[in-house]
């Protein structure tokens, strides 16, 4: 045979020049010409470019639309780093900036009186200098609640923007003069958005906004006056990285950076979801890639061991074999990953180029890390499934030239299975840059691998005992005899088909249950407009206002001011925490609130809900968390000057998503209810009912409106932004999935070859023998396909509850279209792979065997 006289070539040379490094690299070298051109390692090299190619075009698109989210979330800050201080910030700090290149502007924010005629009204001012801001746009109108446009310009001197609902409260209208200070000042526009405005809405008076250069003639600030500082900066992402971890190393006292968590919390959940799904895409490509990438070195190992055989009979030392068959496989994973890296990279930007209207983002240039990713997961992937198949060849016996036993695994191999599982769980954690995505996601397979096996065992165990049943069906006999009597091969095909298929469902399923299932967390209808500042006495009116104006859910809460000073009787403070949230939330007062019984749209996590006459509080369970209390714990709260204390009863999990009005606390109405209160609700205001608003401000000026249209449009955006990406990542991954079939099918070519030639002498036709190996892969691929919808399920159910944290509706399609992909991909998969299997002359692949 072939490999016989490659062999005696290869071993030709003295074995003192072959132990040599250099002649083991020539050994190298010719083995990987040899086999190249006799076709025995196109499998492997193919499952290895795409494998790599899969993985860096999903590596390099998501990075770049991951760093497009990150970029573009700086837009809802107005700058790529913005720095709070209590206090005028020191020189140094602007310097440096400028020293980095980067762009920069001042802000001054504080609460201040503002005059029309007989009428004040506490505001918010802020005042900025041109230029803000430096991200994303401000949004503004020429009327309340009119039609408003982004613009990039700040107001004119002599000038101010308000919020919509002060016109209101000071009986005013766009034109008038509104008295700052010692300043009068000319209500120029409306303003409908601002990006770096926090949803910590509650505590926020109406915006006036100014001009910086006006702020002297106010003579408002003053020694002692409560001035927010603040300074935004942006520019190259590497100046804006120096600059933030400079920022880090000098922050002094009352001097902090606002990120998108702190600043933003609901568009970080909306970029971490986002963050995992891409993730999660790269993740599946991986293990895709890694399922076609050991087929392919199972075959390599199975095609060899007649050569290797052959070898150790003419003298070659087993050493000698073990490194000249790691210098090709080294080889063969350097050049096919740089192979395929280069493929991904053409790959994705291609399709970036070709379908960048729908990416509708400017995205940035691609860095290194997807290249190194793809190059590391190509060697890794070989190596960890090339050393079991390298352990085999190296013991190969000498004998198996006269009997082709086959020995098994051996616990090298073990062990080179179990190196290439750890190397394998920790590129996943490495795609994942999350541990809990990757637990799940690993972990998941992995169970699934395990039951795949054991079922597929005992259905082939099953097959066994009916194929006798089968006398009088000789396809059906055929192909239920090579089911059972290729029993490894089979429950190999079975498990690798089902985990590929698992992967396909699975990013199917992201494309469509759990993508529509954060989208329902964002609903068409969502809440856009919250209503604050409700008077007791103004309740049933309000009410009745928004009914009659046709708003349908408009539930109205109670909100009380409160600090919690106390757990368990010791007084608490920011000194007693570590993490910056905790500190926040401790020097800050919480909004309370009260009620017979919990929100529709909390979650009971723990514990019972209070009683009405008890002294209890429900806390969300986040908060919880963070601020370390615990079931039966006794807070105190500081609520008007007085103190209460309250035992914690329950624990709730809120979903923020809603948009809908929670709490962090939520007290018995028996504390609450004579305690100084508003009311607050939220609703969803359609486009059709322009007016409601107006006229509900107008009779009630006190009411305060807070329009957050604006920022569900952005988390939307972001949203369909990933739509759009892990659908077009979709098309990447589908390529490994066809390899996987193509792998599986081919494992068994060379077995079946001979197995048809051996039937065709004892009489059977070449048409039985096509129907019972039609027959064959319809079985395989029907059982692959419903353990694959069985696993993408599970998985997806597990990703929902435990990673993205929302709730799927789980549907019937996953399994039909596991079951109809496994079968008609097994069948025209088989029919390509195994072509050529049955026009082979019996006579002469007999001859061959023997």
């Amino acid at each position: 045979m072939p490999e016989s006289s490659a062999a005696a070539r290869l071993t030709a040379a003295p074995p003192a020049a072959a132990r040599g490094l250099l002649h083991t690299w020539r050994l190298g070298v010719r083995a990987l010409l040899r086999d190249t051109r006799a076709g025995e390692l196109r499998l492997l090299v193919i499952a290895l470019i795409v494998a790599v190619a899969a993985v860096t075009s999903v590596g390099f698109l998501a990075d770049r639309v991951g760093r497009a989210l990150e970029r573009d979330a700086a837009q809802m800050l107005g700058a790529d780093v913005v720095l709070d201080a209590d206090a005028p910030l020191p020189p140094a700090f602007e310097q440096r900036a400028l020293q980095e290149g980067l762009r920069l502007v001042h802000t001054w924010q504080f609460p201040s009186m503002a005059g029309a005629g007989d009428n004040a009204q506490l505001v918010s001012l802020k005042a900025v200098e041109p230029g803000y801001p430096l991200r994303g746009s401000l949004r503004t109108a020429d009327a309340p609640f009119g039609a408003d446009a982004p613009t990039r310009d700040v107001p004119d001197r002599g000038t101010v923007w308000v919020d919509p609902q002060l016109l209101g409260m000071l009986n005013v209208a766009v034109g008038d003069m509104l008295t700052l200070g010692d300043a009068r000042f000319r209500i120029a526009r409306v303003v409908t958005y601002e990006p770096d405005r926090s949803l910590q809405f509650v505590n926020v008076s109406p915006r006036v906004m100014m001009r910086a250069d006006d702020l002297p003639a106010t003579h408002l600030i003053a020694p002692g006056s409560r001035i927010g500082y603040a300074l935004l900066a942006a520019g190259d992402p590497p100046a804006v990285a120096a600059y933030s971890a400079w920022l880090g190393e000098n922050l002094q006292r009352g001097q902090r950076i606002a990120t998108v968590e702190s600043g933003r919390p609901d568009v970080r959940r909306v970029l971490d979801r986002a963050q995992r799904f891409l993730s999660l895409v790269a993740l599946l490509a991986v293990l895709i890639s890694a399922v076609a990438v050991a087929m392919a070195a199972n075959r390599f190992m199975q095609r060899h061991r007649d050569g290797v055989a052959v070898m150790r009979c003419l003298g070659a030392p087993q050493s000698d074999i073990t490194r000249m068959l790691a210098v090709e496989f080294i080889l063969v994973g350097i050049l096919a990953s740089l192979a395929g890296g280069v493929a991904g990279y053409a790959v994705h930007e291609g399709l970036v180029r070709v379908l960048a209207s729908l990416i509708d983002t400017a995205l940035p240039a691609p860095s290194a890390l997807p290249a190194a990713q793809g190059l590391a997961t190509g060697l890794w992937l070989l190596l960890g499934f090339a050393l079991p198949a390298l352990e085999r060849l190296r013991h190969v016996p000498p004998a198996r030239v006269l009997r082709r036993d086959d020995t098994g695994l051996r616990a090298g191999s073990t062990l080179g299975y179990v190196v290439g599982a750890a190397g394998f769980a920790l590129l996943i954690w490495w795609f994942a840059g999350n541990a809990r995505l990757g637990a799940v996601v690993a972990g998941g397979f992995l169970a699934a691998f395990a039951a795949f096996a054991a079922l597929a065992g005992l259905c082939v165990a099953l097959l066994a005992r009916l194929r006798h049943a089968a006398a009088g069906l000789p396809a059906l006999r055929f192909a239920l005899a090579g089911v059972v009597r290729r029993r490894a091969a089979t429950i190999t095909q079975v498990c690798a088909l089902a985990i590929g298929l698992m992967a396909l469902l699975l990013l199917a399923m992201t494309r469509t249950d759990l993508i529509a299932g954060w989208q329902r967390t964002l609903p068409a209808d969502a809440p856009n407009r919250f209503l604050i500042n409700i008077q007791p006495d103004q309740r049933a009116a309000v009410a009745t206002r928004l009914a009659q104006g046709g708003i349908g859910q408009a539930d109205l809460h109670p909100m009380v001011r409160g600090r919690m000073v106390a757990i368990n009787g010791r007084a608490v403070s920011a000194a007693d925490y570590e993490d910056d949230r905790a500190k926040r939330l401790v020097d800050r007062e919480f909004n309370l609130s009260y009620g017979k019984q919990m929100p529709t749209y909390n979650r009971l996590a723990e514990g019972r809900w209070m009683a009405p006459v008890s002294r209890e509080v429900s806390m969300e369970s986040g908060i919880a968390r963070t601020l370390g209390v615990k079931m039966g714990d006794k807070l105190t709260f500081d609520i008007a000057g007085q103190t209460v204390d309250v035992d914690v009863t329950s624990l709730r999990a809120v979903d923020w998503d809603t948009m809908r009005v929670n709490f962090f606390a939520m007290l018995s109405p028996s504390v609450l209810a004579d305690a100084p209160q508003s009311w607050i609700t939220s609703f969803h205001l359609p486009d059709d009912k322009p007016r409601l608003l107006p006229d509900l401000v107008r009779d009630f000026p006190n009411l305060t409106v807070f329009d957050v249209g604006a920022i569900l449009k952005q988390l939307q955006a972001v949203l369909d932004q990933v739509v759009q990406a892990v659908q077009l990542l979709f098309v990447f991954t589908l390529a490994a999935g066809v390899l996987v079939l193509a792998a599986a099918l081919t494992a068994t070519r060379d077995e079946r070859v001979r197995e048809a030639a051996v039937l065709r002498a004892l009489g059977a036709t070449r048409r039985q023998l096509a129907r019972a190996q039609r027959l064959e892969l319809l079985a395989v691929g029907g059982l692959a396909g419903l353990l694959g919808a069985a696993g993408a399920a599970a998985v997806a159910w597990a990703l929902s509850r435990y990673v993205f944290d929302f709730h799927i509706t789980l549907s019937l399609w996953p399994w039909l279209a596991g079951l109809a992909a496994g079968m008609l991909g097994a069948w025209g998969g088989g029919a390509l792979a195994l072509r050529g299997v049955l026009r082979t002359p019996p006579l002469v692949i007999l001859r061959e065997a023997l």
